[in-house]
């Protein structure tokens, strides 16, 4: 028959034994998780490099818009002064 003590070393070394096999859980688990995120972090870098050249000619193309812009402006000005001119002219011409 067991002793009081021999049984209560035997119950403390289950309890340790079994708090070792979850934290050897816990090790696992946290092992994995960090692999899936080093995995993900991977995927976002190689997805914003991808992105990079398209962010590059996004800017380029708002830039040539703003240069469209301002080059319709100057077609609408330059326009109106040579009708003037055209107006100027005409009434050279009918006099």
């Amino acid at each position: 028959m067991s002793t009081p003590q021999s049984e209560s070393e035997l119950d403390s070394l289950a309890n340790l034994e079994e708090r070792i096999r979850r934290a050897v859980e816990l090790v696992a688990t946290l092992k994995a998780e960090r692999d899936a995120a080093l995995s993900d972090l991977e995927e976002a870098r190689v997805a914003m490099a991808e992105l990079a050249p398209l962010k590059k000619a996004a800017a380029e193309a708002e830039r040539l818009r703003q240069e469209l812009d301002g080059l319709r402006v100057e077609r609408k000005q330059v326009r109106v002064r040579i009708e003037k001119l055209l107006g100027q002219m005409d009434q050279l011409s009918g006099q």
